[in-house]
C-alpha cells in the first residue's frame, strides 16, 4: 500500500447557526486502504463524510486530492473527482433496472439523434458487476433483488465512474451473516484495485476484521488516529467515549415477581407454530433466531400488529384478545420497534409531542391536556432517559440515533406499561449510547417491568438476559436460562440442530 496520502483533510471547521459541530478536524486516506471513521452518535461523522462528499461546505480548511487543494462544490463534482459514497438508506430507483439505475443520468447514447443505446448499457453493466464475481442480471429490477445485491449495485455504479473514494455508512446494518460475508469480499477486491475506502460502522468485530487504519471522533473533534492492529476493542471504547466502558452490560440480579405475560400455542400460518413461554415481572427475556426465524413477527403478534390466529395471551392472568396495537396497549403492551426512523418515533414532531404521545389519556383533564402534567412528565423523562437535547420542543430529526432511541423508550414508558418489548433495541447507536440503554433496562426491570428483547445481536443477549428464547423456522427451539446460555447453544439451537450437540 502506498504511504502517502490520496486524499487529505486538515483543520476543518463546520458550524450550523450557533452549534459548532466539527473543529479543527483532520482525516488522511491511502490508495488501497480501509480507514474506520468512528465516534459516538453526534461525534461528527456524518458532517465530515458530507462534506467529503459535496452535501456541506466547510467553514473553513482545506481539501488535498493527489497533494493538490480542491474545493468540493456539491456532490455531482465529488462524483467528477472520484468520490462516491453508500449510504445506509440505498439511494437506488427501486421500479428501474440494474443497468439503468448504474448509469442513470449517464445514459449510453446512440445516433444523431442520442437515443439510449440499451444493448451498450446491459453490455457495460455486465462488465461492471464481472469485475467482482457479482451474478446480478443487470435487466432485473432493483426492489426484485435482495438488500446486499441492492449494495453491490451501489457498488457496481460508484465504480462506473471510476471511483477512487469510496465512502460507506453501515452498510452492513441490514443484511445476513453471507450477505455480509460477500459484501466483505468485494471490499477486499476493491482494497486490492487501488481503491481508498473510507467505513464507517458502530460493528467493532467488522472494523477489526476490515480496516487497516482507525480515526476516532468525539464531540466533533479529532482524537487519534492508529493502526488498527495497534488497538483492541476496549481501547477504542475509551477513544471514543473518554471513559473507560468497565461493564458494557451493567445487568443486575433483580428479584422476580409474578407472571406478567403468559403465552400459550401462539400461531400464525406459515411464521409462527405454538410458541409458549412465560415473563415475569422484574425479567428480560432475549428472543434470539436467524433472518426469517419469526422475532419481528412474534413481536407484532404480541404487539396486534399482525394478530396471531390461534393462541392465548395472558396479562397478569387475565385473557387478553389483542386483535391490534390499540388492545396491546390498552393492556400494558408496549413495543419499541426495530425501525426507529419509520416507526418508532415521529420525525418531523418534537421531542415533547413524541414523548408524550402515548400516554395523552393519562395527562388529560376532560377534552384537554393538562400542560402543567405535560411538562412535568416531558422532563421527567429527558432527565431520566439524560436525553441530549436543547430544549423539549427540538425537532426529534435533529437528535443522534442513541437520543432517538431513549425517546422511542421514554415514549411508552411515561405510559406506565406492564411488558416492554424492544426489537433490535441498540441497532445502529455507538458503543456509549448502548450502555445507556442497557443501563436503562435494569432499572426498569429493577421497577417492576417484564421486558422482552428481540436481538440479532448474541452479545448483547448474553450480557443483559435472564433468559434467552430461541426461535427456529417459526418454532420455540430452545429456552436456555441465564447460567446455561452460550453463542454456541443458541446458534446450534437457531439453526434446528440438538441443543446436546
Amino acid at each position: 500500500m502506498d504511504q502517502r496520502p490520496l486524499l487529505e483533510l486538515t483543520q476543518i471547521d463546520k458550524s450550523f447557526g450557533q452549534v459548532k459541530v466539527l473543529h479543527d478536524v483532520r482525516f488522511d486516506l491511502r490508495a488501497g486502504e480501509v480507514h474506520a471513521l468512528m465516534g459516538e452518535n453526534g461525534a461528527g461523522k456524518s458532517t465530515l463524510m458530507k462534506i467529503l462528499s459535496g452535501f456541506h461546505r466547510m467553514d473553513r480548511g482545506q481539501i488535498l486530492l493527489d497533494g493538490q487543494p480542491v474545493e468540493i462544490r456539491d456532490p455531482h463534482h465529488a462524483l467528477q473527482l472520484g468520490i462516491a459514497t453508500i449510504y445506509q438508506e440505498l439511494n437506488l430507483v427501486p421500479t428501474l433496472s440494474v443497468a439503468e439505475n448504474i448509469f442513470l443520468g449517464r445514459e449510453p447514447r446512440k445516433g444523431t439523434l442520442g437515443v439510449i443505446d440499451w444493448r451498450r448499457m446491459q453490455r457495460d453493466a455486465r462488465e461492471v458487476l464481472n469485475q467482482f464475481g457479482l451474478s446480478i442480471n443487470p435487466a432485473a429490477r432493483v426492489d426484485s433483488l435482495r438488500v446486499a445485491e441492492q449494495q453491490m449495485v451501489e457498488i457496481a455504479k460508484a465504480l462506473s465512474i471510476n471511483a477512487r473514494v469510496l465512502i460507506m455508512d453501515e452498510p452492513t446494518s441490514a443484511l445476513t451473516q453471507r450477505e455480509i460475508d460477500l459484501l466483505f469480499t468485494c471490499i477486499h477486491n476493491l482494497r486490492a484495485k487501488g481503491v481508498a475506502i473510507v467505513y464507517i460502522s458502530h460493528k467493532l468485530d467488522e472494523v477489526f476484521a476490515l480496516s487497516d487504519r482507525i480515526t476516532v471522533l468525539r464531540d466533533g473533534r479529532w482524537v487519534a488516529t492508529q493502526p488498527t492492529a495497534d488497538l483492541d476493542a476496549a481501547g477504542v471504547i475509551r477513544l471514543m467515549v473518554g471513559r473507560n466502558l468497565s461493564e458494557m452490560y451493567p445487568k443486575r440480579a433483580v428479584p422476580l415477581r409474578e407472571t406478567v405475560l403468559s403465552v400459550r400455542q401462539l400461531s400464525r400460518k406459515g411464521v409462527l407454530h405454538d410458541i409458549s413461554f412465560d415473563l415475569r415481572a422484574g425479567e428480560i427475556v432475549g428472543v434470539a433466531g436467524l433472518m426469517g426465524a419469526g422475532k419481528t413477527e412474534l413481536a407484532m403478534a404480541l404487539f396486534g400488529g399482525t394478530p396471531a390466529d390461534s393462541g392465548e395471551v395472558r396479562i397478569e392472568g387475565k385473557l387478553a384478545a389483542i386483535s391490534n396495537p390499540a388492545a396491546a396497549i390498552a393492556r400494558g403492551i408496549s413495543l419499541v420497534p426495530e425501525d426507529r426512523k419509520m416507526q418508532g418515533v415521529l420525525q418531523h414532531m418534537s421531542v415533547q409531542s413524541n414523548i408524550t404521545l402515548a400516554s395523552l389519556n393519562r395527562l388529560r383533564i376532560g377534552p384537554l391536556i393538562d400542560s402543567g402534567k405535560e411538562k412535568s412528565a416531558v422532563r421527567t423523562a429527558i432527565d431520566r432517559f439524560r436525553i441530549k437535547v436543547s430544549h423539549p420542543g427540538q425537532v426529534v430529526s435533529g437528535l443522534s440515533g442513541g437520543n432517538q432511541q431513549k425517546v422511542a423508550l421514554s415514549k411508552w414508558l411515561v405510559d406506565q406499561p406492564k411488558v416492554l418489548m424492544m426489537d433490535e433495541p441498540t441497532r445502529g447507536i455507538d458503543v456509549g449510547a448502548k450502555s445507556e440503554i442497557y443501563r436503562l433496562m435494569v432499572e426498569m426491570a429493577e421497577q417492576g417491568l417484564g421486558i422482552l428483547i428481540f436481538s440479532s445481536e448474541l452479545p448483547e443477549l448474553l450480557g443483559m438476559c435472564d433468559r434467552i428464547l430461541v426461535l427456529h423456522q417459526g418454532h420455540l427451539a430452545a429456552d436456555l436460562g441465564r447460567d446455561e446460555a452460550t453463542q454456541e447453544l443458541i446458534l446450534t439451537a437457531a439453526m434446528g440442530g440438538n441443543r446436546s450437540a
